[in-house]
């Protein structure tokens, strides 16, 4: 009876799953050609001034990552110990990815423009490759080989803006998100993640697909609600997105949770 509750094992061919859905989404993006920024993508809905800060809704939202990046820091420093020696280096880079979005965001919606918006795309781009690198299957690795994963999936993710900025494609950023969407949640259903991980990786993507919602609703949602806009809100709902992310692998077990692989 006690195996009742468990998830039914995989199919082995099933294991082929992720990398299939890797290859189909480059091809995609392949066929699709080059996809190029909104010709308005600058002009955000939020005009207010306050005490000096221009675009104050959007600016003082990012208030919410330093937050949750602060409060992972000092967690994965308390309970580092909960979380294998392989994984280590991902999950700091991902939290410091997180804290430096609050800044880099900050920075670029005070004055929009295409050259702050690299600023604020590179901690994205490696807040999505520290995700997929710390999120990857894999049962033993070295701290070295570990580092080296994860510094060759940062420099992907520099490669993808620095590639946006000069060429204008969008297709390797863009690319590193729908990966870190679509990945996780695969190898976590193949490696039989606990319930608690897979409930809050859930909750963060459906955050996080809500916060591009909002996003895309920047104005409409400024003239319903009045008080805020919807990039402010994407901000928030992201930061939110990624507490549930970082929440599993800092905090302290109860019993019957078993840590991370």
């Amino acid at each position: 009876m006690e195996f009742a509750f468990q998830l039914a094992r995989p199919h082995r061919a099933l294991k082929f799953l992720p990398s299939l859905v890797l290859v189909f989404v480059l091809f995609l993006l392949w066929e699709h050609g080059p996809i190029q920024q909104f010709d308005h993508y600058h002009e955000f809905a939020d005009q207010a001034h306050w005490l000096g800060v221009n675009h104050a809704r959007d600016v003082l939202s990012n208030l919410a990552f330093l937050l949750v990046g602060l409060w992972g820091l000092q967690q994965f420093m308390s309970h580092w110990s909960l979380v294998r020696d392989h994984r280590r280096p991902a999950l700091l880079s991902f939290i410091v990815s997180i804290i430096a979005t609050a800044w880099c965001s900050s920075y670029y919606h005070l004055a929009p423009d295409d050259m702050r918006l690299f600023w604020d795309r590179l901690p994205i781009a490696t807040a999505c490759a520290s995700l997929i690198v710390l999120m990857r299957p894999a049962a033993k690795m070295s701290l070295p080989t570990a580092w080296s994963e994860l510094l060759l999936a940062l420099a992907f993710a520099a490669l993808s803006v620095w590639w946006w900025q000069y060429s204008g494609d969008l297709r390797a950023y863009l690319a590193l998100q729908i990966f870190a969407i679509l990945l996780p949640p695969l190898w976590q259903y193949l490696g039989q993640a606990s319930k608690r991980e897979r409930m809050s990786f859930g909750l963060a993507i459906g955050l996080y697909v809500l916060a591009k919602v909002f996003e895309l609703a920047d104005v409409a949602v400024l003239n319903t609600i009045g008080f805020m806009s919807g990039h402010s809100l994407k901000h928030l709902l992201a930061a939110l997105a990624a507490y549930f992310i970082v929440c599993p692998w800092v905090q302290p077990w109860r019993p019957g949770l078993l840590p991370l692989k």
